[in-house]
């Protein structure tokens, strides 16, 4: 048997321990860099569900905040619970271009109804040139719209009219609806507005446009003198 010489044997010995150092050395390498991919991974999945949990949470914090912005006008009209005395000027005609008004003295009795959800109230004035008027407002709160639905009657026709939509804001009252009320049986808009609603002496008017809302002709003003401090009770 032939021996090979005793350097060539440490040598070769030598790159096989090298070629196993190498192999490990590569092997330990794939599995870091395997491992960073795999972070690399997680991250870039991991990313947009923060993004949509911390959508979902604004959403949330959204929602809150707008459940609570919204507010119970079930006693916007507790103001008007009581008995007051009213003084009353009308435009005669209104939408006419006339400027004359007439000017009526009476009262009013308003009462609650279904526990302060609804209200009643009796109106009744006098004129010497402008003669009597009975009138009834029935008020309904819809606790899903959070809006009064006003419903106003006069003996004179005996039917109730269509009812005048709105809500409060800051103490200040706006209900919207379009009547067949102007000349010639013409459809137009009409706008209650209540305001001093947080004195003794509340104010309301109503007013007519007939050009969808760019104008307003203010044709029925009645301000109040409250005469009696127990509120009205429902029958």
């Amino acid at each position: 048997m032939n021996r090979l010489p005793f350097g060539v044997v440490q040598a070769d010995a030598r790159n096989k321990a090298i070629g196993v150092l190498t192999k490990e050395a590569v092997t330990n390498v794939l599995k870091h860099f395997r491992a960073y991919l795999l972070v690399c991974s997680l991250v870039v999945v991991w990313h947009p569900f923060q993004g949509l949990a911390r959508q979902n949470s604004d959403a949330a914090k959204d929602s809150v905040q707008h459940t609570a912005a919204e507010r119970d006008g079930q006693h916007d009209f507790d103001f008007e619970l009581g008995t007051w005395k009213i003084h009353l000027k009308r435009l005669v005609h209104p939408l006419t271009g006339s400027t004359t008004w007439v000017e009526f003295d009476g009262t009013s009795v308003t009462r609650k109804v279904w526990d302060g959800r609804a209200q009643l109230e009796e109106f009744e004035t006098d004129s010497p040139s402008g003669g009597h008027i009975e009138g009834m407002t029935l008020r309904l709160y819809d606790p899903q719209t959070r809006q009064w639905s006003l419903y106003w009657a006069t003996s004179k026709s005996g039917t109730v009219g269509t009812p005048t939509i709105g809500e409060f804001k800051d103490g200040r009252g706006e209900f919207y609806d379009t009547e067949p009320s102007g000349p010639h049986g013409k459809s137009i808009l009409v706008r209650f507005i209540w305001s001093k609603t947080d004195t003794n002496s509340p104010h309301f008017e109503q007013s007519f446009s007939e050009d969808g809302g760019k104008t307003w002709e203010v044709n029925w003003i009645t301000d109040q003198t409250r005469v009696s401090d127990e509120p009205g009770k429902a029958h």
